[in-house]
């Protein structure tokens, strides 16, 4: 299958790149070890403010320059849960998708994300328990070669036994 990346703007500075991935739900039935689904985003300064506003997280070495300039990071870097926020964005809308219920996610952040970074995330099917419509995903995230976030998420999986 070939893989079309489409550049969204949403007019406000945000910029999401899509896959043609299908959205919508994958039901526990035909879920299988190995699936697996990503989407890829360039995180804006506009990003992390709004992040910075809906969370209330202020921290400067999100939000000011000079002050991250004299941290460990050497400059801004993006909130963490923004990035694990697209985690999450790519097991709500693809895999299982739309219906799922998040249970858990371990989180191990690896490397920083900064402005205008490109960051892949994706999740991979590692298991399955079709009687209680688990299914526990490798969940990744990357900037180029860069592994940046990486753990494991449990979910329910809708099933069509309950539309």
């Amino acid at each position: 299958m070939q893989h079309v990346l489409v550049l969204r703007q949403d007019g406000k500075g945000s910029m999401t790149m899509l896959d043609n991935m299908p959205r919508g739900t994958i039901c526990i039935e035909d879920i299988e070890i190995g699936m697996t689904r990503h989407l890829m985003k360039i995180v804006t300064d506009r990003d992390i403010e709004l992040f910075a506003e809906v969370s209330t997280d202020r921290n400067p070495v999100h939000l000011d320059d000079s002050y991250a300039q004299d941290t460990i990071f050497e400059g801004r870097i993006a909130h963490g849960m923004l990035t694990a926020g697209l985690i999450s964005a790519v097991i709500g809308e693809q895999l299982p998708g739309h219906g799922t219920v998040y249970l858990g996610q371990s989180l191990k952040f690896m490397a920083p994300v900064r402005p205008g970074d490109m960051v892949r995330a994706e999740v991979t099917v590692t298991a399955i328990d079709h009687a209680k419509r688990r299914v526990t995903l490798e969940t990744l995230a990357s900037v180029g070669k860069t592994v940046v976030l990486k753990g494991e998420a449990l979910v329910m999986a809708p099933s069509r036994k309950f539309d």
